[in-house]
């Protein structure tokens, strides 16, 4: 069996992006799946292009898609994209879109396909920082996230699909202030790890509180 992991190229004011500088770190397979690793640009359209040209070759069983979520203290898997771009900043190709459908034929929302409950807990059980989120953005990873669930909900019907979203590597909260959440890069690459294991071990999401009290 075949996982298909993304992450993204540097975008903003920053020179890297600890997104697919984590996804670099992992093995070429982990328990019983092969794990093909792709960058895709920041930009809307051509990272759903990038992602969709990927998926027709390499027909993979899962598709994890990796995200920047600086200001985040904790690695979040996220459970629903939606139908909307409003980039709060352009993205890399100078795009910056405004109450935007993703697509115009899409639903308002998807879920995630994959154990997102199930992955939560081996991140966390392996003693790294992990929620469950409930808010990709609005920004390109909440794009790629809807792209993803869409292309699977009309051409790849037996791939399962889904996001994750990580914090700043340290390197990159040096000159930023005081406070600003950071976690190690070899960190963030474990529990991207424990996360995919929890994907080959749970064909259905465990049964567990995670929500959100606000």
């Amino acid at each position: 069996m075949k996982l298909l992991i993304t992450g993204f190229d540097p975008f903003g004011s920053e020179s890297i992006n600890p997104a697919y500088e984590a996804v670099k770190l992992l093995p070429d397979s982990i328990r019983d799946l092969d794990i093909i690793k792709l960058e895709v640009p920041t930009v809307f359209g051509q990272a759903g292009e990038t992602l969709k040209q990927a998926m027709d070759i390499h027909q993979p069983d899962y598709v994890l898609c990796i995200g920047q979520a600086g200001g985040r203290s904790a690695v979040t898997p996220e459970k629903i994209a939606i139908n909307l771009m409003d980039g709060r900043i352009p993205d890399n190709a100078g795009y910056q879109p405004f109450d935007t459908p993703v697509r115009e034929d899409g639903p308002a929302a998807y879920f995630s396909s994959l154990p997102v409950k199930a992955m939560v807990q081996a991140i966390r059980e392996a003693g790294i920082p992990s929620f469950l989120s409930y808010t990709a953005g609005t920004y390109v990873c909440n794009y790629l996230m809807y792209e993803l669930l869409y292309l699977i909900d009309h051409h790849y019907p037996n791939t399962k699909g889904g996001f994750i979203h990580v914090p700043f590597m340290t390197s990159q909260v040096v000159n930023k202030p005081n406070g600003t959440p950071s976690m190690d890069l070899k960190t963030i690459a474990s529990a991207l790890e424990n996360a995919i294991e929890a994907i080959a071990e749970n064909e259905t999401d465990i049964q567990a509180n995670m929500g959100e009290t606000h």
